[in-house]
Protein backbone atom coordinates (compact mmCIF):
# COMPACT_ATOMS: atom_id res chain seq x y z
CA UNK A 1 0.00 0.00 0.00
CA UNK A 2 1.27 3.49 -1.25
CA UNK A 3 2.13 5.48 1.88
CA UNK A 4 0.42 8.87 1.97
CA UNK A 5 1.10 12.44 2.54
CA UNK A 6 1.12 13.72 6.23
CA UNK A 7 0.05 16.68 7.94
CA UNK A 8 -1.06 17.42 11.40
CA UNK A 9 -4.76 17.05 12.94
CA UNK A 10 -4.70 20.58 15.46
CA UNK A 11 -2.32 23.52 15.79
CA UNK A 12 0.74 23.19 18.34
CA UNK A 13 2.41 26.73 19.44
CA UNK A 14 6.14 26.84 21.77
CA UNK A 15 7.76 30.30 22.52
CA UNK A 16 10.92 31.14 24.03
CA UNK A 17 14.32 33.51 23.03
CA UNK A 18 16.30 32.00 20.13
CA UNK A 19 19.57 30.37 20.59
CA UNK A 20 21.69 32.88 17.96
CA UNK A 21 19.93 35.84 17.56
CA UNK A 22 18.86 36.11 21.35
CA UNK A 23 15.18 37.33 19.87
CA UNK A 24 12.01 36.11 21.68
CA UNK A 25 9.86 34.41 19.42
CA UNK A 26 7.01 31.91 19.31
CA UNK A 27 6.12 29.22 16.75
CA UNK A 28 3.30 27.96 15.58
CA UNK A 29 2.51 24.56 13.85
CA UNK A 30 -0.28 24.38 11.49
CA UNK A 31 -1.95 21.98 9.36
CA UNK A 32 -1.61 22.35 5.63
CA UNK A 33 -3.33 20.90 2.55
CA UNK A 34 -1.92 18.46 0.04
CA UNK A 35 1.19 19.61 -1.63
CA UNK A 36 2.32 22.12 0.51
CA UNK A 37 5.73 20.92 1.60
CA UNK A 38 7.27 22.20 5.13
CA UNK A 39 6.83 26.33 4.61
CA UNK A 40 7.95 28.69 6.91
CA UNK A 41 5.92 31.91 7.34
CA UNK A 42 7.21 34.97 8.90
CA UNK A 43 4.25 36.44 10.49
CA UNK A 44 6.10 38.78 12.31
CA UNK A 45 7.35 40.73 8.80
CA UNK A 46 4.10 42.76 6.44
CA UNK A 47 2.67 40.20 4.26
CA UNK A 48 3.73 37.02 6.36
CA UNK A 49 6.59 36.06 3.29
CA UNK A 50 7.04 32.61 3.19
CA UNK A 51 9.85 30.50 3.00
CA UNK A 52 9.51 27.26 1.95
CA UNK A 53 12.24 24.35 4.12
CA UNK A 54 14.10 23.52 0.65
CA UNK A 55 17.35 23.07 -0.50
CA UNK A 56 17.49 25.68 -2.83
CA UNK A 57 16.21 28.44 0.12
CA UNK A 58 19.09 27.35 2.41
CA UNK A 59 22.08 29.67 2.82
CA UNK A 60 25.25 28.38 4.14
CA UNK A 61 25.85 30.06 7.77
CA UNK A 62 28.26 29.55 10.65
CA UNK A 63 26.74 27.35 13.38
CA UNK A 64 23.44 26.83 12.05
CA UNK A 65 21.28 26.05 8.86
CA UNK A 66 19.65 29.61 7.76
CA UNK A 67 16.76 30.06 5.16
CA UNK A 68 16.38 33.23 3.19
CA UNK A 69 14.55 34.31 0.08
CA UNK A 70 14.04 37.38 -1.66
CA UNK A 71 15.64 38.91 1.21
CA UNK A 72 13.63 37.46 4.00
CA UNK A 73 15.70 35.14 6.61
CA UNK A 74 14.82 32.75 9.08
CA UNK A 75 17.63 31.32 11.26
CA UNK A 76 18.85 27.85 13.09
CA UNK A 77 15.83 25.98 11.89
CA UNK A 78 17.34 22.81 12.35
CA UNK A 79 15.75 21.21 15.20
CA UNK A 80 12.93 22.07 14.50
CA UNK A 81 13.40 20.34 10.89
CA UNK A 82 14.60 17.32 12.50
CA UNK A 83 10.79 16.97 14.45
CA UNK A 84 9.20 17.43 11.36
CA UNK A 85 10.96 14.82 9.31
CA UNK A 86 10.96 12.14 12.48
CA UNK A 87 6.95 12.83 12.82
CA UNK A 88 6.59 12.03 9.18
CA UNK A 89 5.00 15.38 8.28
CA UNK A 90 5.16 15.99 4.66
CA UNK A 91 3.06 19.30 4.82
CA UNK A 92 2.77 21.73 7.62
CA UNK A 93 2.79 25.70 7.69
CA UNK A 94 5.15 26.95 10.16
CA UNK A 95 4.38 30.62 11.70
CA UNK A 96 7.43 32.38 13.31
CA UNK A 97 6.99 35.93 14.42
CA UNK A 98 10.65 36.28 14.65
CA UNK A 99 13.92 36.08 12.89
CA UNK A 100 14.24 32.77 14.47
CA UNK A 101 12.27 29.73 16.07
CA UNK A 102 12.70 29.81 20.43
CA UNK A 103 15.63 27.11 21.79
CA UNK A 104 14.09 25.84 24.49
CA UNK A 105 16.02 23.42 26.14
CA UNK A 106 17.98 23.18 23.16
CA UNK A 107 16.86 19.89 21.58
CA UNK A 108 14.12 19.02 19.17
CA UNK A 109 12.23 17.27 21.75
CA UNK A 110 9.79 20.02 22.53
CA UNK A 111 9.25 20.26 18.78
CA UNK A 112 8.39 16.45 18.50
CA UNK A 113 6.28 16.46 21.55
CA UNK A 114 4.31 19.44 20.37
CA UNK A 115 3.26 17.60 16.77
CA UNK A 116 3.23 14.30 17.78
CA UNK A 117 0.66 16.01 20.51
CA UNK A 118 -1.11 17.80 17.74
CA UNK A 119 -2.24 14.74 15.79
CA UNK A 120 -1.61 13.33 12.36
CA UNK A 121 -3.62 13.21 9.39
CA UNK A 122 -3.56 11.82 6.52
CA UNK A 123 -3.46 13.17 2.90
CA UNK A 124 -4.93 11.64 -0.31
CA UNK A 125 -1.88 12.67 -2.36
CA UNK A 126 0.85 9.59 -2.32
CA UNK A 127 4.24 10.61 0.00
CA UNK A 128 7.65 11.38 -2.23
CA UNK A 129 10.64 9.89 -1.47
CA UNK A 130 14.27 10.62 -2.50
CA UNK A 131 15.92 7.33 -3.15
CA UNK A 132 19.39 7.52 -4.29
CA UNK A 133 20.10 5.36 -7.71
CA UNK A 134 23.98 5.51 -6.57
CA UNK A 135 25.91 6.04 -3.71
CA UNK A 136 27.60 9.60 -3.45
CA UNK A 137 30.76 10.77 -1.70
CA UNK A 138 30.90 14.70 -0.73
CA UNK A 139 34.16 16.20 1.26
CA UNK A 140 33.47 19.92 2.62
CA UNK A 141 36.43 21.03 4.87
CA UNK A 142 37.24 18.27 7.29
CA UNK A 143 33.44 17.01 6.84
CA UNK A 144 33.17 13.74 4.72
CA UNK A 145 30.03 12.22 3.71
CA UNK A 146 29.00 8.98 1.93
CA UNK A 147 25.10 8.44 1.51
CA UNK A 148 24.09 4.97 0.36
CA UNK A 149 20.98 3.55 -1.29
CA UNK A 150 18.53 2.25 1.31
CA UNK A 151 14.78 0.98 2.00
CA UNK A 152 15.01 3.55 5.37
CA UNK A 153 16.77 6.13 6.60
CA UNK A 154 19.79 5.25 8.87
CA UNK A 155 22.27 7.62 9.81
CA UNK A 156 26.05 6.50 10.59
CA UNK A 157 27.56 9.61 12.59
CA UNK A 158 31.26 10.24 13.87
CA UNK A 159 32.44 13.28 15.71
CA UNK A 160 36.12 14.42 16.55
CA UNK A 161 36.73 16.98 19.06
CA UNK A 162 39.77 17.08 21.72
CA UNK A 163 38.14 17.27 25.10
CA UNK A 164 37.83 15.10 27.44
CA UNK A 165 33.92 14.45 27.31
CA UNK A 166 33.84 14.26 23.99
CA UNK A 167 36.97 12.72 22.45
CA UNK A 168 36.16 10.49 19.25
CA UNK A 169 32.09 9.26 19.36
CA UNK A 170 30.26 7.33 17.28
CA UNK A 171 26.12 6.51 17.24
CA UNK A 172 24.66 4.51 14.43
CA UNK A 173 20.28 5.22 14.14
CA UNK A 174 17.59 3.94 12.18
CA UNK A 175 15.49 6.91 11.90
CA UNK A 176 11.53 6.34 12.89
CA UNK A 177 9.22 8.22 15.43
CA UNK A 178 9.76 5.85 18.02
CA UNK A 179 13.55 5.09 17.52
CA UNK A 180 14.56 9.44 17.57
CA UNK A 181 11.96 10.02 20.58
CA UNK A 182 14.42 7.40 22.60
CA UNK A 183 17.55 8.00 21.18
CA UNK A 184 18.08 11.26 19.91
CA UNK A 185 15.07 14.76 20.75
CA UNK A 186 16.56 15.37 23.57
CA UNK A 187 20.04 15.54 22.87
CA UNK A 188 21.12 19.52 23.76
CA UNK A 189 23.24 21.53 21.50
CA UNK A 190 26.59 21.88 22.89
CA UNK A 191 29.66 24.50 22.91
CA UNK A 192 32.65 25.51 24.84
CA UNK A 193 33.27 28.20 27.19
CA UNK A 194 36.23 29.44 25.68
CA UNK A 195 34.38 30.02 22.10
CA UNK A 196 31.81 32.41 23.90
CA UNK A 197 33.70 35.97 23.55
CA UNK A 198 34.55 35.12 19.94
CA UNK A 199 31.28 33.82 18.76
CA UNK A 200 28.93 36.59 20.54
CA UNK A 201 31.72 39.24 18.87
CA UNK A 202 30.06 37.56 15.69
CA UNK A 203 26.13 38.12 16.99
CA UNK A 204 26.06 34.29 17.53
CA UNK A 205 24.88 32.87 20.77
CA UNK A 206 23.45 35.78 21.85
CA UNK A 207 20.43 33.62 23.85
CA UNK A 208 22.74 30.61 24.71
CA UNK A 209 22.88 30.01 28.05
CA UNK A 210 22.78 26.63 30.41
CA UNK A 211 19.58 26.40 30.82
CA UNK A 212 19.15 25.71 26.87
CA UNK A 213 22.81 23.96 26.12
CA UNK A 214 25.88 21.85 27.19
CA UNK A 215 28.22 24.47 28.08
CA UNK A 216 31.92 22.74 28.76
CA UNK A 217 34.62 24.54 30.02
CA UNK A 218 38.40 23.05 30.01
CA UNK A 219 37.46 19.36 31.57
CA UNK A 220 33.65 19.54 32.89
CA UNK A 221 30.09 20.98 32.30
CA UNK A 222 29.56 24.24 33.08
CA UNK A 223 27.75 24.52 36.38
CA UNK A 224 24.53 25.89 36.10
CA UNK A 225 23.64 22.67 33.43
CA UNK A 226 21.71 19.55 34.23
CA UNK A 227 24.58 17.29 33.45
CA UNK A 228 24.53 14.72 30.05
CA UNK A 229 21.68 13.07 29.51
CA UNK A 230 23.44 10.55 28.16
CA UNK A 231 27.45 10.33 28.12
CA UNK A 232 27.31 10.36 24.10
CA UNK A 233 24.96 13.24 23.76
CA UNK A 234 27.19 15.33 21.65
CA UNK A 235 27.13 12.67 18.94
CA UNK A 236 23.40 12.56 19.63
CA UNK A 237 22.68 15.88 18.84
CA UNK A 238 25.23 15.91 15.47
CA UNK A 239 23.05 13.29 14.15
CA UNK A 240 20.07 15.22 15.10
CA UNK A 241 21.16 18.24 13.21
CA UNK A 242 21.88 15.91 9.98
CA UNK A 243 18.62 14.60 9.63
CA UNK A 244 16.94 18.44 10.00
CA UNK A 245 19.63 19.26 7.34
CA UNK A 246 18.05 16.17 5.65
CA UNK A 247 14.85 17.54 5.72
CA UNK A 248 16.37 20.20 3.11
CA UNK A 249 15.56 17.63 0.21
CA UNK A 250 11.98 18.48 0.44
CA UNK A 251 11.26 14.94 0.35
CA UNK A 252 11.32 11.65 2.94
CA UNK A 253 14.91 10.26 2.31
CA UNK A 254 16.02 7.18 2.40
CA UNK A 255 19.41 6.29 2.33
CA UNK A 256 22.39 5.57 4.92
CA UNK A 257 24.24 8.25 5.49
CA UNK A 258 27.72 7.99 6.91
CA UNK A 259 28.84 11.51 8.52
CA UNK A 260 32.32 12.07 9.69
CA UNK A 261 33.04 15.31 11.72
CA UNK A 262 29.55 16.53 9.84
CA UNK A 263 28.93 20.32 9.81
CA UNK A 264 25.50 22.16 8.81
CA UNK A 265 27.36 23.58 5.47
CA UNK A 266 28.17 20.11 4.80
CA UNK A 267 25.38 18.15 5.15
CA UNK A 268 23.66 20.80 3.06
CA UNK A 269 25.94 20.24 0.34
CA UNK A 270 25.37 16.68 0.80
CA UNK A 271 21.62 17.43 0.31
CA UNK A 272 22.15 19.56 -2.82
CA UNK A 273 24.03 16.40 -4.22
CA UNK A 274 21.72 13.64 -2.97
CA UNK A 275 19.43 15.80 -5.12
CA UNK A 276 21.10 16.16 -8.22
CA UNK A 277 21.75 12.74 -8.10
CA UNK A 278 17.92 11.03 -7.29
CA UNK A 279 17.19 13.65 -9.94
CA UNK A 280 14.01 15.08 -7.16
CA UNK A 281 14.67 18.73 -8.19
CA UNK A 282 11.57 18.90 -11.02
CA UNK A 283 7.86 19.78 -10.46
CA UNK A 284 8.56 20.75 -6.79
CA UNK A 285 4.86 22.43 -5.16
CA UNK A 286 5.44 25.53 -3.70
CA UNK A 287 2.74 26.29 -1.30
CA UNK A 288 0.38 25.86 -4.11
CA UNK A 289 2.41 27.61 -6.76
CA UNK A 290 3.23 24.80 -9.20
CA UNK A 291 7.14 24.84 -10.42
CA UNK A 292 7.54 25.09 -14.46
CA UNK A 293 10.54 23.18 -14.15
CA UNK A 294 13.41 23.21 -11.42
CA UNK A 295 16.67 22.62 -12.69
CA UNK A 296 18.95 22.66 -15.87
CA UNK A 297 22.27 21.17 -16.03
CA UNK A 298 25.46 22.83 -17.63
CA UNK A 299 24.96 20.25 -20.26
CA UNK A 300 21.55 21.82 -20.95
CA UNK A 301 22.39 25.18 -20.63
CA UNK A 302 24.95 25.45 -22.78
CA UNK A 303 21.66 23.80 -25.57
CA UNK A 304 20.05 27.03 -25.11
CA UNK A 305 22.43 30.01 -24.42
CA UNK A 306 25.37 30.66 -27.38
CA UNK A 307 28.45 31.85 -24.71
CA UNK A 308 31.43 29.44 -23.87
CA UNK A 309 34.81 29.54 -22.21
CA UNK A 310 35.84 31.84 -20.45
CA UNK A 311 32.49 33.60 -21.04
CA UNK A 312 29.56 31.49 -19.87
CA UNK A 313 28.96 32.31 -15.97
CA UNK A 314 26.00 30.57 -14.98
CA UNK A 315 26.68 26.96 -13.28
CA UNK A 316 23.01 25.22 -13.03
CA UNK A 317 19.89 26.75 -12.91
CA UNK A 318 17.95 25.19 -9.78
CA UNK A 319 14.67 26.79 -10.42
CA UNK A 320 12.39 28.73 -12.43
CA UNK A 321 8.87 29.88 -12.07
CA UNK A 322 6.72 31.89 -14.62
CA UNK A 323 8.42 35.03 -14.18
CA UNK A 324 11.46 34.23 -11.66
CA UNK A 325 14.79 32.15 -12.09
CA UNK A 326 17.42 30.88 -10.10
CA UNK A 327 20.79 30.30 -11.24
CA UNK A 328 24.31 29.41 -9.00
CA UNK A 329 27.87 29.96 -10.30
CA UNK A 330 30.34 28.69 -8.52
CA UNK A 331 33.53 30.84 -8.22
CA UNK A 332 36.86 29.20 -8.20
CA UNK A 333 40.17 30.41 -7.98
CA UNK A 334 40.91 29.13 -11.60
CA UNK A 335 38.67 31.61 -12.96
CA UNK A 336 40.69 33.22 -15.73
CA UNK A 337 39.94 37.07 -14.74
CA UNK A 338 41.91 36.71 -11.52
CA UNK A 339 45.04 36.20 -13.23
CA UNK A 340 44.46 40.48 -13.76
CA UNK A 341 41.78 41.62 -11.81
CA UNK A 342 43.42 42.50 -8.63
CA UNK A 343 46.70 39.90 -8.54
CA UNK A 344 47.48 38.52 -4.57
CA UNK A 345 43.88 39.56 -3.60
CA UNK A 346 41.53 38.08 -6.09
CA UNK A 347 37.59 39.92 -6.23
CA UNK A 348 35.50 38.84 -9.11
CA UNK A 349 34.92 42.31 -11.58
CA UNK A 350 31.69 43.49 -10.49
CA UNK A 351 30.80 43.59 -14.34
CA UNK A 352 30.97 40.04 -14.73
CA UNK A 353 28.74 39.38 -11.68
CA UNK A 354 25.96 41.24 -13.68
CA UNK A 355 26.36 39.39 -16.70
CA UNK A 356 25.70 36.32 -14.44
CA UNK A 357 23.06 37.60 -13.64
CA UNK A 358 21.91 38.42 -17.39
CA UNK A 359 22.92 35.19 -18.65
CA UNK A 360 20.40 33.69 -16.32
CA UNK A 361 17.99 36.05 -16.71
CA UNK A 362 18.75 34.89 -20.95
CA UNK A 363 17.82 31.62 -19.99
CA UNK A 364 13.91 32.84 -18.24
CA UNK A 365 13.36 34.58 -21.64
CA UNK A 366 14.59 31.56 -23.91
CA UNK A 367 12.25 29.23 -21.86
CA UNK A 368 9.42 31.47 -22.57
CA UNK A 369 10.31 31.40 -26.17
CA UNK A 370 10.71 26.96 -26.37
CA UNK A 371 12.57 25.01 -28.66
CA UNK A 372 14.59 24.99 -31.05
CA UNK A 373 17.03 27.53 -29.16
CA UNK A 374 19.64 28.01 -32.11
CA UNK A 375 17.05 30.09 -34.23
CA UNK A 376 16.51 32.49 -31.13
CA UNK A 377 19.14 35.05 -29.08
CA UNK A 378 19.20 37.34 -26.20
CA UNK A 379 20.04 40.62 -26.33
CA UNK A 380 20.56 43.24 -22.69
CA UNK A 381 19.07 46.80 -24.35
CA UNK A 382 19.97 48.46 -20.70
CA UNK A 383 21.52 48.27 -16.87
CA UNK A 384 20.08 50.39 -13.99
CA UNK A 385 20.37 51.40 -10.92
CA UNK A 386 23.41 48.93 -10.54
CA UNK A 387 25.36 48.55 -6.97
CA UNK A 388 27.80 46.40 -5.78
CA UNK A 389 27.29 45.36 -2.03
CA UNK A 390 30.22 43.29 -1.23
CA UNK A 391 33.52 41.37 -2.73
CA UNK A 392 32.79 38.38 -4.30
CA UNK A 393 36.10 35.95 -3.54
CA UNK A 394 37.38 32.63 -5.10
CA UNK A 395 35.15 29.52 -2.73
CA UNK A 396 32.03 31.98 -3.25
CA UNK A 397 28.93 30.73 -4.33
CA UNK A 398 26.31 32.92 -6.18
CA UNK A 399 22.51 32.07 -6.17
CA UNK A 400 21.58 34.64 -8.67
CA UNK A 401 17.79 35.60 -8.56
CA UNK A 402 15.90 37.28 -11.66
CA UNK A 403 12.37 38.42 -11.94
CA UNK A 404 10.37 39.88 -14.66
CA UNK A 405 8.81 42.56 -13.55
CA UNK A 406 7.09 43.90 -16.88
CA UNK A 407 7.21 42.19 -20.38
CA UNK A 408 5.74 44.40 -23.54
CA UNK A 409 6.01 41.89 -26.78
CA UNK A 410 9.48 41.01 -27.30
CA UNK A 411 11.37 42.97 -24.62
CA UNK A 412 11.12 42.56 -20.91
CA UNK A 413 12.63 43.79 -18.16
CA UNK A 414 13.78 41.80 -14.80
CA UNK A 415 15.11 42.74 -11.47
CA UNK A 416 18.47 41.16 -10.33
CA UNK A 417 19.88 39.67 -7.01
CA UNK A 418 23.03 37.77 -6.63
CA UNK A 419 23.62 36.41 -3.22
CA UNK A 420 26.58 34.71 -1.31
CA UNK A 421 25.42 32.69 1.44
CA UNK A 422 22.27 34.48 2.18
CA UNK A 423 23.89 38.86 2.05
CA UNK A 424 23.31 40.41 -1.03
CA UNK A 425 26.29 40.89 -2.97
CA UNK A 426 25.19 42.56 -6.43
CA UNK A 427 21.76 43.77 -8.03
CA UNK A 428 20.75 45.74 -11.18
CA UNK A 429 17.59 46.48 -13.02
CA UNK A 430 17.88 45.67 -17.08
CA UNK A 431 16.15 45.54 -20.17
CA UNK A 432 16.45 42.56 -22.21
CA UNK A 433 15.26 41.69 -26.17
CA UNK A 434 14.88 38.52 -27.72
CA UNK A 435 15.39 38.66 -31.53
CA UNK A 436 16.17 36.31 -34.36
CA UNK A 437 19.28 34.93 -34.72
Amino acid sequence: MTDRRRTIVREASLAGIGLHLGVTSRLTFRPAPDGTGIVFRRVDLPGAPTIPARIEYATLTERRTQLGRDGVELHTVEHVLAAVAAAGIDDLWIDVDGPEPPVLDGSAAPFFEALTGAGVAQGTASAEYLDLPESVRVIDGDSVYEAHPSSDLRLDVTIDFRHPLIGRQRGEYTIGAASFARELAGARTFGFLDEVEALRAKGLIQGASTANAVVLDAAHVVDGGDGLRWPDEFVRHKAMDCLGDLMLSGRRVRARVVAFRPSHRGTVTLVREMTRVAGTDLHATDAGERRVAAGFTIDEIMKVLPHRYPFLLVDRIIEVEEKRIVGIKNVTINEPFFQGHFPGHPIMPGVLIVEAMAQTGGMLLMGMVGEPYDRKVVYFMSLDNVKFRRPVKPGDTLRLELEMVQQRGAVCKMHGVARVDGEVVAEADMAAMVRDR
